[in-house]
């Protein structure tokens, strides 16, 4: 989307969610979603492509450090950090230093909070001080998909979220307008299905599944990084180029012959040792592993909670294009009486009359950023 001239005031709220791949951010005000954008962020490579995306933020949005500022991550897990408490408050600190007010004793600083008004979510109604991150760093810690599923529980009160996105998807109940857990933390989530490391972008391909068939064979598959998921469903024509933000595995160009070469890696071959039918047909083939995949960790959940009526199933994430095909895999259908609510169309209200911008800009940008617009929203909620 254009980016637009936006001057915020103390009235405006900034959602955040820093993740270890992108940034995404929500101005919101009046529980009305003026702006979301996404920012590629490689963090597991330095936090100074952190402080270059909050540059660009504030060129984007001046006067940023005026408005409330909400914050949620999944950064604080990539490698950068020794562990995750250190990781927590390191984005914290960060986020404090670069959104204070100028001339604030905050302001440059990786001390505190002082003259930043920066919250963190650690859970439904709970809003920790940057001050609080180390001591409520489990709470805070990879906490944006309770954001986005306690915005839609709100909502809706009963269905599932099913949030794929760039790097993994999150698979989550609610009922009676709250969040349905069995796992609370990462690893519990990936015990209980609940998070699928998987997703549309990032994922190597070598993780979705050890073979393939291929001109009539089985072939084993060689594993290594030498594609991604991003190249299958480019190929396929599903990936729209605004979601297709990281450089390739072989940081090559991402036409279609560069991708066919990517994927003629994975089993020892040349693209010229195939024609367009063949890789098409091979990048089909993980798109279905991909589906059945997520497809029947989705099934695992509803088996343990099964969707009552009048329920619903929220989607979010730049892989929703995934979701009828994984909703099959799973016994869902909308034909069923299971309606689709996409998070961007139901979920981030837009102001209308001049100078708005476009809805179909915003509604596609909130279902990619939901957790970013949750905690804008959520913040709004509680706090007036």
């Amino acid at each position: 989307m254009a980016e637009p001239s936006l001057a915020l005031t103390p009235q405006h709220v900034v959602g955040w969610d820093v993740g270890g791949a992108h940034i995404k951010a929500c101005v919101s005000r009046d529980g009305q979603v003026l702006d979301v954008v996404q920012w590629p962020c490689p963090l597991w490579q330095g936090l100074q492509h952190l402080h270059s995306v909050l540059a660009d933020a504030q060129r984007r949005w001046p006067a940023l450090w005026q408005a409330q500022q909400v914050l949620t991550m999944t950064g604080e897990m990539t490698d950068l950090f020794p562990d995750r408490q250190q990781g927590v408050q390191a984005i914290s600190d960060a986020m404090a230093a670069a959104l204070a007010a100028p001339g604030s004793p905050g302001a440059g600083a990786h001390a505190g909070c002082e003259g930043t008004p920066l919250r963190l979510f650690a859970g439904p109604g709970q809003w920790r001080s940057v001050d609080q991150a180390g001591t409520h760093w489990a709470d805070i810690a990879s906490a944006n998909w309770l954001a986005t599923a306690h915005h839609a529980a709100r909502q809706f009160g009963d269905g599932v979220l099913v949030d794929i996105g760039s790097t993994t998807t999150d698979l989550i109940g609610f009922a009676d307008g709250r969040v349905t857990l069995q796992g609370r933390s990462d690893v519990g989530r990936l015990a209980s299905g609940e998070l699928v490391y998987q997703g549309v972008v990032r994922t190597p391909l070598c993780a979705l599944g050890p073979r393939v068939r291929w001109q009539g064979q089985t072939l084993n598959l060689m594993n290594e990084f030498f594609a991604t998921s991003a190249d299958v469903h480019r190929l396929l024509g599903l990936l729209p180029a605004e979601h297709d933000q990281h450089p390739a595995a072989d940081n090559g160009a991402k036409t279609a012959a560069a991708t066919r070469t990517r994927l003629a890696r994975m089993i020892g071959l040349d693209a010229r040792d195939g024609d367009d039918a063949d890789w098409l047909a091979l990048a089909e083939h993980w798109r279905q592993a991909q589906v059945a995949e997520i497809g029947g960790q989705l099934q695992r959940l509803l088996a343990v909670q099964p969707l009552r009526p009048g329920a619903v199933v929220v989607s979010a994430g730049c892989g929703d294009f995934l979701l009828p095909a994984v909703l099959a895999a799973a016994g869902v259908t909308a034909d069923g009486g299971v309606p689709v609510r996409p998070y961007g169309q139901h979920l981030a209200p837009q102001p209308a009359g001049p100078g708005a911008a476009a809805p179909r800009d915003i509604a596609r940008w909130a279902q990619v950023a939901a957790p970013a617009v949750a905690v804008a929203l959520l913040w709004q909620q509680e706090h007036g």
